[in-house]
């Protein structure tokens, strides 16, 4: 067993080496505090045929790390929830970049959280645990990777602060990299007493900045540290597409022309259909003939596709569909479409399509969370939901259960949105369906979801709006395109998603393909962007001065205080009370025992102020003193108020006792204002005392 310390920035980490999961190709267990994580790599030695890399994450929180039982009726860990699942794709995306380009063997990388002590930042730890786990690995892997988070309290950056300090930031930028370059940014603003605090393009390069240096030296004592305990590699083959130089001049001679026709066909279906037609008139014209492979007649196409498209960009100044760097496709909003719908919009930016549509909830249908960074039971009050179904790009497949890609965009969207939001106490659902899908659907989402919002009368502190941003490198020309295609994502160098306000950015997320990106082109992309933001808002604008809101399907909701020790009283007996109020009034009710908060939420304004008065009435009642009545006692009492349930009658000696309905001819009652009036005089009989309240019988005459 190797044990090696190191001391990072607000991270004192322990590696235990060669102890645990051995037959593994790298494992580590990683500690920070009382946090530990295994983390294990495991390889299968026969290649996958196609070109591509198949690495699997997972990332796996044990409920017995704090305590706890899983949730739900099954007491297992079952089916990852959203944290696990986000989080698995945060160590994907960091470290997918650093495999060799060829590398086509199967490969799991599996992290679990056995113990967690409620401070750690379990994402940075988990992606320090699996980076290192690879680095030591048996694999050809040869990049340490680090990952930071960096908050802003009282102004100033912090680096790895602790979960208790989070919250009091009004940012957070999860930045990961190696000792040269970035490789993955998360960012979100992060909504204080003072604002939605979006961040500005200037500050925002500064803690990238300051993240950068911090990765590099981490990785750099990784490095020294655990570098000298890597396993030798294993003799692995690595698929490279081998160039046929007949079949490249082949097609440059003779197909030069259907090749760029084809680049201009916007739709990936179309795309991908029109290569294979012409590699298969190839492989029959001349392939048979000269035994070509029609595998490599096609992937010389896709090669050339790639070169043309780079090549009309870098040199020439021409994208794809004819427009130039920043040039942003049109735009077209349609708000409340569907007239049943608290809110929708219909949001076309090009060839992307997204309706997103809005809803607001109650207390009861906000989202209840379990993850181990989370409170037990911790609600989710907005939710943003996104699909992606197979027609938007014109594939046949069914819709299933969201895609790790789909919560991922979802979660970004969400993160755009969340701190825009005034009422931060409503409970709200966005849900994004992808129409048509030609190059960042999910900052359409963002687009759409704003004004969705909007839409179901939400009320918003700044319009957001998104754009999904691109780069191309070639030597040491570059472009930075705004708004860009599926096609300018698929072949260029960078994904970069910015959304935010006319004040900053609010959401960010980047993925590099190539070695590292400089801030100066960084700093260029976020300013272009800035540019893009601003044109899209403009017609956001407009489209929200239009929004005739759906107000006679809108819910109201009235929200007031009472004593705690009255919430009992709402609910009654087995919750009669508040099931009787609820479906009287058809609205609903939330009730906070601990602040005494009732929330009556419902469709028709007139019955919640009804319901809200009900209530009212209800807690007001005098409480008796039980120690000066006996059950059996008999007394006439003035009926005082009546209610659906039954009606309260004034006692002899002060206070009041309830009445309930089923007293009345054995509880086939109708109405009880048939039998009774408020200030009549009627002979009663107490049957019981109970928690200050007296139950009373009708005397008959």
């Amino acid at each position: 067993m190797d044990i090696i310390e190191l001391e990072l920035k607000n991270l004192e980490e322990k590696y235990i080496l060669n102890h645990v999961a051995r037959q593994a190709a790298g494992s580590v267990m990683y500690q920070n505090g009382g946090t530990i994580i295994l983390a294990t790599v495991a390889i299968d030695e026969k290649p996958v045929k196609e070109d591509f890399l198949p690495l699997t994450v997972q990332y796996i929180e044990k409920s017995y790390a704090l305590g706890r039982f899983p949730g739900g009726f099954v007491k297992r860990e079952g089916k990852p929830g959203d944290f696990e699942t986000l989080t698995s794709r945060i160590i994907d995306r960091s470290l997918r970049p650093i495999f060799p380009k060829g590398f086509n063997y199967p490969t799991q990388i599996t992290v679990m959280v056995l113990s967690y002590d409620k401070k750690s930042d379990l994402q940075v730890c988990a992606l320090n645990a699996a980076a290192n786990a690879l680095y030591i690995s048996n694999l050809p892997i040869y990049h340490a990777v680090n990952a930071v988070r960096i908050g802003r309290i009282n102004g100033e950056f912090v680096l790895n602060p602790t979960m208790d300090k989070m919250d009091k930031s009004n940012l957070d930028l999860y930045v990961s990299g190696t000792k040269e370059a970035l490789l993955m940014i998360e960012m979100q603003s992060l909504l204080l007493d003072e604002g939605m605090n979006e961040i500005c393009e200037e500050d925002f390069i500064k803690a990238l900045d300051l993240g950068k240096k911090e990765i590099s030296k981490a990785c750099e004592q990784y490095t020294k540290t655990l570098g000298v305990f890597k396993k030798n590699p294993l003799e692995l083959t690595l698929n490279f597409c081998q160039k046929n130089l007949n079949i490249d001049d082949y097609i440059r001679n003779n197909y030069s022309k259907e090749v760029y026709k084809i680049v201009t066909e916007m739709a990936k279906s179309e795309r991908n259909t029109s290569l294979k037609n012409v590699a298969n008139h190839i492989f029959e014209v001349k392939g048979k003939i000269e035994d070509w492979i029609f595998e490599d007649i096609l992937f010389a196409l896709e090669t050339y596709k790639k070169e043309l498209v780079r090549y009309q960009i870098i040199h020439q100044g021409i994208r794809a569909d004819g427009r130039g760097y920043e040039d942003i496709r049109d735009i077209e909003i349609l708000t409340n479409i569907l007239p049943f719908a608290h809110g929708s919009v219909l949001f076309t930016r090009g060839q992307t399509q997204a309706l997103v549509v809005s809803t607001i909830g109650s207390e009861n249908d906000a989202q209840i969370q379990e993850s181990l960074s989370d409170k037990v039971g911790n609600k989710e009050k907005f939710m943003f939901h996104y699909n992606f179904p197979g027609f938007s790009v014109g594939e046949a497949s069914i819709i299933t259960s969201p895609s790790r890609r789909e919560l991922g965009h979802g979660n970004l969207a969400k993160k755009a949105l969340e701190s825009s939001i005034v009422d931060r106490n409503k409970t709200i659902r966005l849900v994004s369906e992808i129409l048509e899908s030609n190059g960042s659907s999910s900052m359409a989402s963002v687009c759409g979801g704003s004004l969705a919002l909007c839409c179901s009368g939400i009320e918003v502190r700044n319009l957001i709006a998104g754009v999904a941003m691109g780069l191309v490198v070639e030597g040491e020309k570059y472009a930075i395109l705004t708004d860009i295609t599926g096609l300018e994502d698929y072949d260029g160098d960078m994904d970069f998603k910015i959304a935010g306000s006319e004040n900053g950015i609010s959401a960010m997320q980047m993925d590099i393909k190539i070695d590292g990106v400089s801030f100066e082109i960084l700093q260029k992309a976020l300013y272009q962007a800035r540019e893009a933001r601003q044109h899209i808002l403009k017609i956001m604008k407009e489209a929200q001065n239009k929004i005739i809101l759906n107000s006679d399907i809108l819910p109201s909701i009235e929200i007031f205080n009472i004593h705690p020790g009255k919430i009992v009283e709402i609910i009654g007996h087995g919750g009669k009370t508040i099931k009787e109020i609820i479906e009287r009034f058809k609205v609903s009710i939330d009730l906070n025992r601990e602040n005494g908060e009732v929330r009556i939420s419902g469709i028709d304004n007139t019955f919640i102020i009804k319901a809200k008065q009900f209530i009212l009435d209800l807690i007001n009642t005098q409480k008796a003193d039980l120690d000066k009545y006996q059950v059996g006692e008999i007394f006439e009492g003035e009926v005082k108020k009546i209610f659906d349930f039954g009606a309260f009658v004034g006692l002899p000696k002060g206070g009041d006792g309830l009445l309930h309905i089923s007293r009345f001819d054995r509880g086939r009652v109708g109405n009880i204002r048939d039998y009774i009036c408020e200030g009549d005089k009627i002979n009663c009989k107490i049957l019981g005392l109970n928690k200050g309240k007296i139950e009373l019988d009708l005397i008959k005459e």
